[in-house]
């Protein structure tokens, strides 16, 4: 599926979410938990360190301030109000990615953040399909990694109505009191999707933070 193609599917399925009363944040006006110094903050994946795409090289956009909208359809609401910062991925073709850092005050809020980020990729499918009822979505759970304070992997698979039908990885995962989500997709199903490349990246993301 061409880029755009992909990126109206997602978009849709933000839109689904956002329009259901969800939020990428904590409501309008809440303050965002304090956070360690800019100084502190921890390293993001280099494109070489993505999972290798066969006839495309990735290229890494810059760092920057907020949730990103990549990973709405998921994570659009529940999301606690913090000062995230991300970097969007991208190949030539249909395969992008991004990965979202946030660093929290300490690590039993840490801890506390990334289960709650767990569980709403653990929830994502059921959520997208109550959303929206031109979408079938099924999640599947591919086991924790022993890194750090550990990382948890996900996949998700969506179709259409229409026929779209793209899969997802998604990982959380946490040093201390800072935490990191990886989020991969593309037009396919689930076995198209590079599970044991996707967990070396996820590993990488979370040693590679400090």
């Amino acid at each position: 599926m061409p880029r755009p193609a992909r990126a109206a599917t997602l978009a849709t399925l933000t839109v689904a979410v956002l329009a259901a009363g969800t939020a990428l944040t904590a409501p309008a006006g809440a303050a965002p938990e304090k956070t360690a110094p800019r100084s502190a903050a921890p390293r993001f994946l280099a494109a070489s360190e993505l999972p290798p795409h066969p006839w495309s090289a990735w290229t890494a956009g810059p760092v920057a301030d907020g949730f990103p909208v990549e990973l709405a359809f998921c994570l659009g609401e529940g999301v606690p109000a913090y000062d995230y910062r991300h970097r969007v991925f991208h190949t030539e073709l249909d395969t992008g990615a991004v990965q979202v850092t946030v660093v929290t005050g300490s690590a039993a809020k840490g801890k506390a953040l990334a289960a709650l980020l767990d569980e709403e990729i653990r929830g994502c499918a059921a959520r997208i399909e109550r959303t929206d009822p031109d979408t079938e979505a099924e999640g599947r759970y591919y086991g924790s990694l022993s890194v750090e304070e550990g990382a948890e992997v996900h996949g998700l698979h969506t179709e259409t109505s229409w026929g779209a039908t793209d899969v997802h990885l998604l990982s959380v995962g946490r040093d201390g009191r800072t935490v990191t989500v990886v989020g991969w997709g593309q037009m396919g199903d689930f076995g198209d999707a590079p599970v044991s490349a996707f967990k070396k990246t996820t590993r990488k993301a979370v040693e590679k933070l400090y």
